[in-house]
């Protein structure tokens, strides 16, 4: 069992430790799933957390960041895939969560019973850091918009029953002329172009827009604002990010206490080696560190903080690079079990990889910390 002493932390109400206690229970009678087919373990997932009431927090018109990180931290210590398919809710519907119509919030319905899968289109095949650089257009004909262009690398892509979709309606250029929009996965002129293999298997897809007409109803929020509503939904799950990335290296830091109690080297318990020792130790410290940052992030977003994107970014970046070298640590102090497939350090090698790619690589990040930091006179 993962130390669980940082639910008395002051950044959690009780609340948030009924609800820690209860995804536990849940993941532990449930998880892990098979992965052998993919998408048929995401929907299954997604309908048996919707069933469960986990998924009530994925969206609404108040998204509470703590209780989306706790969730995140317990799916991923016990199930990568489990959750991938949790954030996948949340993010894909992040947009209409925050500025959606009370319409458009409908899906949230679904999508939080577990009945409909969201998925999240932003990245282009010419621009994934570099969202003003995107391509797809949305074009204004009459009451409608017709949609035209290629998004890749979106999760839930091809199994998705409803997108949000970032495309250019120009009203002014790069960043500033781009719009959001939802649209259903079904819809005339929406294909999938090619399905994306990945070392850590999930539901990644290359789609493309042919002539897509969506009514003008289908925009969220105003025109010329899908960038800022882009960061924004990215500010809250940003952390969450991180979440996962902290319980995967807890599961990293439980599989090697355990393995260097039972190993036993030259008569005695591998953790008896001071080398070894030093390894644990310098987990322990990454993995507080990584806790204090992602949930002061998540608390100051749910305390209605004036500035958060520099502590969500802090959040990410130390919580993914850290697990990774917990999760190295852990591969290394469990030796050629640590590289066989099918091992739980071995999974967690692949599963950590992308966290530190996607909603932001972590130069990104860095970016993002600088340029803050500079515009307001931090040192």
């Amino acid at each position: 069992m993962s130390d669980r002493s940082f639910l008395e932390w002051p950044f959690f109400e009780d609340r948030h430790r009924e609800l820690a206690e209860m995804v536990e229970a849940w993941a532990v009678a449930h998880l892990p799933v098979d992965h052998g087919d993919v998408d048929g373990a995401c929907r299954g997932l997604v309908r048996a957390m919707g069933k469960a009431g986990i998924l009530r927090h994925s969206g609404g018109v108040k998204l509470d960041v703590r209780s989306l990180c706790l969730i995140r931290e317990t799916l991923a210590r016990h199930d990568g895939l489990a959750d991938f398919a949790f954030a996948m809710q949340g993010l894909g519907m992040g947009a209409v969560s925050l500025f959606g119509s009370d319409v458009q919030r409908e899906w949230l319905d679904k999508t939080r019973a577990g009945t409909a899968i969201s998925g999240f289109m932003l990245t282009e095949p010419v621009a994934g850091s570099d969202v003003a650089n995107m391509a797809t257009t949305a074009q204004r004909v009459g009451d409608e918009f017709v949609l035209n262009g290629e998004k890749t690398w979106i999760s839930n892509g091809g199994i998705g029953d409803i997108y949000t979709v970032i495309a250019r309606t120009g009203e002014a250029p790069g960043a500033r002329g781009l719009s959001a929009f939802l649209v259903p996965g079904d819809i005339a002129g929406l294909s999938v172009v090619e399905r994306l293999e990945v070392i850590a298997p999930h539901p990644l897809a290359r789609l493309r827009f042919e002539d897509v007409r969506l009514p003008a109803s289908a925009m969220i929020g105003e025109a010329g604002r899908g960038f800022a509503i882009a960061m924004s939904v990215l500010d809250v799950f940003r952390s969450t990010v991180g979440a996962a990335a902290l319980g995967f290296a807890r599961r990293a830091m439980d599989e090697s206490l355990k393995r260097s109690q039972e190993r036993q080297v030259f008569g005695a318990p591998l953790f008896d080696l001071q080398m070894v020792q030093g390894h644990i130790a310098d987990m322990a410290l990454g993995i507080d560190a990584s806790a204090l940052l992602i949930y002061r992030a998540a608390w100051a977003k749910d305390q209605g903080a004036a500035r958060v994107t520099r502590e969500a970014a802090m959040a990410k970046l130390h919580a993914t690079e850290t697990a990774q070298k917990v999760i190295d640590a852990a591969v290394q102090l469990h030796g050629g079990d640590g590289v066989r497939h099918g091992h739980i350090v071995e999974s967690l090698y692949r599963e950590i990889r992308a966290l530190r790619i996607y909603e932001g690589a972590s130069d990104v990040q860095k970016v993002v910390i600088a340029r803050q930091a500079l515009s307001e006179g931090i040192t």
